[in-house]
């Protein structure tokens, strides 16, 4: 079982990751419109407050349940979010 901290970190390093890919595609696209990859940022801020607030939900009567559906969730929504940056023009 992932304990807090680990996944916090997780939640950290998969969403910081994503923001840094999107600032490096702004970068290397300076001539293109920024409007789309702002909105994958925002929604990977969206996504990390969301996640952080899950993990530190105290009325949780399974913890391992929950902590397991937090990592499921922060996977699937990275994955959605890299699919984003990947169809950016």
């Amino acid at each position: 079982m992932a304990n807090k901290r680990d996944l916090k970190k997780d939640i950290n390093y998969v969403l910081g990751d994503i923001i840094e890919a999107v600032y490096i595609w702004e970068y290397a696209n300076t001539d293109k419109d920024t409007k789309q990859s702002e909105a994958i940022i925002d929604d990977a801020i969206a996504t990390f407050d969301e996640l952080i607030e899950k993990v530190n939900a105290k009325n949780v009567e399974n913890k391992k349940a929950h902590f397991t559906s937090v990592k499921q969730e922060l996977e699937n929504k990275g994955r959605a979010l890299i699919e984003r940056i990947n169809k950016l023009g």
